[in-house]
């Protein structure tokens, strides 16, 4: 079964189950190595402590004594250090000394960089085979007396009783090690189990919200835990949810409302037209009466299509855009409109700037500021345009000295079908959409769209881009 395939529970124990073994194997390696260097030096320590006392208490300068005699009285002066140890003495030649040579010549082996070692005043540690096949830790020592070598001193002792012990220890880290780590799984699956419980309790809540239950939120414990905040995070996306889901709701019931209304009228008129006989001309002002108002569902109809467009991103690629042309086109659109109205439309300051995006789409967002503030302006009045560059940002600005926003207005209106007058909306053919639009096409080209406005005093609307 692949890791991934498993469940974050399962996942949470077999990882630490296996860093709890690659720990444990290697303290259970290093603490072998460390108790074997550490028996290795106790011997060697011992075996030279016994050397020395053979060296020092003239047993080798004396004349040849029964082996068995000096055994016993080193084993009277070392006690126990004594204990499993063999010696022999040996001319400096490598020659054992009689009796020795006729009962423990073969004990312990002298080898040829002993004897080397011996010569030259050194001592020397080795590990030899014993004529049993024993592994034997040997010692062999040059006694020196006037510069020169009068003797050699060997000691030795059997490795099995320290091989047995190492043994004895690694056959219990191998019975330790998995008890240990099986244990530590049992108990790193019930801590698992404990920590991702409240997971599961929000899983459960999760699966039980529906978008018409947005309302319902994760439990948090107030812990300020990872968890905490992973309910914390999980609840403001609910929220965020239940916001887009009211507002789509409502977008919905708009849309159906503007909708409605010219197609009501334009069902009224052709009925009054069927209920009689007409004149061509009568039939004709319906008609007319009827086209006014298919062009406006049909102007709508595309408002929709490009404010659910924008609000998705510019579909077309991210492409440098000059400002200064596009602010241009735009000013003598404008300038219709405004010569209409009897509106002054012109561009104050201006210059080459170059922005990432989308030149139809900001054209239609500036155009729909233009539109807007044409509107909402009296006969007389004027509207100023600006293009400037500074802090990495291009800076378009709409002034005009139109009616103006109440503050408590000022976000309102970019909203759909939003229409603080909306009898003269209904008069000048608007929807409501042309501001939604113009910030879901600047919010899209990460930019921002913002106004300040006094009642009576005129308004400023500003789209801030960042540039290429």
């Amino acid at each position: 079964m692949r890791l991934s395939r498993m469940s974050v529970r399962t996942r949470l124990t077999v990882w630490y189950s296996a860093m709890l073994l690659a720990i444990v194997v290697t303290i259970g390696v290093l603490s072998y190595s460390w108790l074997r260097s550490r028996l290795e030096r106790d011997l060697d320590a011992s075996l030279l402590t016994v050397a020395q006392v053979i060296r020092d208490t003239g047993y080798a300068r004396g004349p040849a004594r029964d082996h068995q005699d000096a055994e016993a009285l080193l084993r009277e002066l070392l006690g126990p250090e004594f204990y499993d140890k063999s010696f022999q003495l040996l001319d400096p030649e490598g020659r054992p000394y009689p009796p020795a040579a006729r009962r423990r010549a073969d004990e312990l082996p002298l080898s040829a960089q002993a004897r080397g070692g011996a010569a030259r005043g050194q001592r020397t540690l080795e590990t030899v085979a014993a004529a049993g096949g024993d592994q034997v830790r040997v010692l062999t020592m040059p006694i020196v007396e006037s510069g020169r070598v009068t003797g050699i001193v060997q000691v030795g002792m059997s490795l099995g009783r320290a091989r047995a012990e190492l043994g004895r220890y690694l056959e219990t880290l191998l019975l330790l090690i998995p008890v240990g780590v099986g244990l530590a799984a049992l108990a790193g699956a019930v801590i698992a189990r404990a920590a991702l419980r409240p997971v599961d309790e929000m899983t459960r809540t999760a699966r039980r919200i529906t978008a018409e239950d947005l309302q319902r939120r994760v439990e948090h414990r107030r812990s300020d835990d990872e968890l905490d905040r992973l309910a914390e995070t999980l609840n403001d996306m609910l929220a965020r949810l239940e916001l887009a889901f009211t507002q789509t709701r409502r977008f919905a019931a708009d849309a159906a409302h503007e909708l409605r209304t010219p197609l009501t009228v334009l069902k009224g008129g052709i009925e009054v037209a069927l209920r009689a006989a007409r004149s061509p001309d009568e039939y004709r002002l319906v008609l007319s009466s009827s086209l006014e108002e298919v062009e406006r569902l049909i102007r709508l109809a595309e408002d929709l299509l490009l404010l659910s467009r924008s609000i998705a991103g510019p579909e077309a690629p991210r492409l440098p855009v000059e400002l200064e042309p596009l602010l241009l086109e735009v000013l003598e659109i404008g300038a219709r409109l405004g010569r209409a109205a009897g509106v002054s439309v012109r561009v104050d300051d201006s210059g080459p700037v170059t922005v990432p995006g989308d030149a139809v789409a900001l054209r239609r967002a500036v155009l729909n500021l233009v539109e807007n503030a044409v509107k909402y302006t009296a006969p007389g009045g004027k509207v100023e345009l600006s293009l400037i560059e500074g802090g990495g940002v291009a800076t378009i600005v709409v002034a005009d000295t139109g009616i103006g926003i109440e503050p408590g207005d000022a976000e309102r209106i970019f909203e759909p079908f939003v229409r603080l007058d909306a009898a003269r909306g209904r008069e000048t053919g608007g929807t409501g959409l042309g501001l939604a639009i113009a910030r879901s096409i600047v919010v899209a080209h990460g930019g921002a769209l913002t106004v300040e406005s006094q009642p009576g005093a005129g308004s400023r609307f500003t789209i801030s881009l960042p540039l290429a």
